[in-house]
This record gives C-alpha cells, structure tokens and sequence, in this order.
C-alpha cells in the first residue's frame, strides 16, 4: 500500500506526545466564534466609511473592496501570523502549523492558505467539508498551504 500522506512533523513535540488534530466541528465552532467577532469589527468600520450600514449588498467600487474584502483577510492573516490562529481557534486551543515540520507556518504559507478559503468555498464548500473526511484533518485550504490544525499551546 502506498502511503499518500505527506511524513508527520517529527521534531516539534517532545517524545511520546501525538498530534492531536482539530476536526470539522471545532472548527467550524471557530469559524463562527471568528464571524461574530469579524462583525463587530467590520459593520463599525461600515458605518464609518458608508454612513450607513444598511445590509445592501450593492455597494461596488473600491472603498467596499477594502471594506468588506481586504479589511478582514488583514485581520485574519495578522492574527494568523502572531498568533498561529484566530480568537476562535485559540479559545478551542487550536493552531495553524506547517504540515511537515509542525513549527509555525510561514507568512507566504498562510497567505495561501487564506487564498485557498475562496477555492474551498466555491466549490458548493466541499473544501471546508473535507475536513470531516480527511484523515489529518486538512480543508482543500491547508492541503494547498500545506498546513494542519492541531490542538496545543502555540510555540
């Protein structure tokens, strides 16, 4: 049988400690801890810059770009990069690590894992839902970053 599975970060726990990975449902438990959060941070930066926030969905142009695209994926990343993860992430005790070495991802990996979430979502989501099915755990997102999410203490 031939293993597909790229080897397991040997070097970033002490012997004897398994990889504990962080599955669908914590994640998206995450995921929406992180939604809610997002909103108080971005519906204030809309009334702000709109006047308004009125839930329309058709402001175009620039400012709404950066508002309600570029904005977020700058809070997202930034939070990924200091932190190995998201508020939502940490409060599960979850983290972002590169798939080989188990260290903390790089900054052009998480950019595109961050990338990857748009891949994961067009296709009707069943990027996200691999998760449930994969057996380390890894959305279309972290297979093409090449990062896992495992349970611990960032290091």
């Amino acid at each position: 049988m031939i293993d597909l599975d790229p080897p397991r970060p040997a070097d970033a726990r002490p012997p004897g400690s398994a990889i504990v990975y962080v599955g669908f449902w914590i994640r998206l438990w995450a995921s929406a801890v992180d939604s809610l959060l997002m909103m108080l941070v971005v519906v204030p930066v809309g009334w702000f810059v709109f006047g308004t926030f009125d839930g329309a969905l058709d402001r175009t142009g620039a400012l709404d770009f950066v508002t309600s695209t570029v904005l977020p994926a700058m809070i997202v990343l930034v939070f990924w990069i200091r932190t190995q993860g998201t508020p939502g992430k940490a409060l599960f005790h979850a983290r972002i690590v590169d798939a080989r070495t188990g260290q903390p991802a790089g900054t052009a990996q998480l950019f595109v894992r961050y990338l990857g979430y748009y891949v994961s979502a067009i296709a009707l989501g069943l990027g996200f839902l691999w998760i449930a099915v994969d057996a380390r755990k890894q959305g279309w997102h972290d297979k093409m970053a090449g990062t896992i999410v495992i349970r611990g203490a960032a290091s």
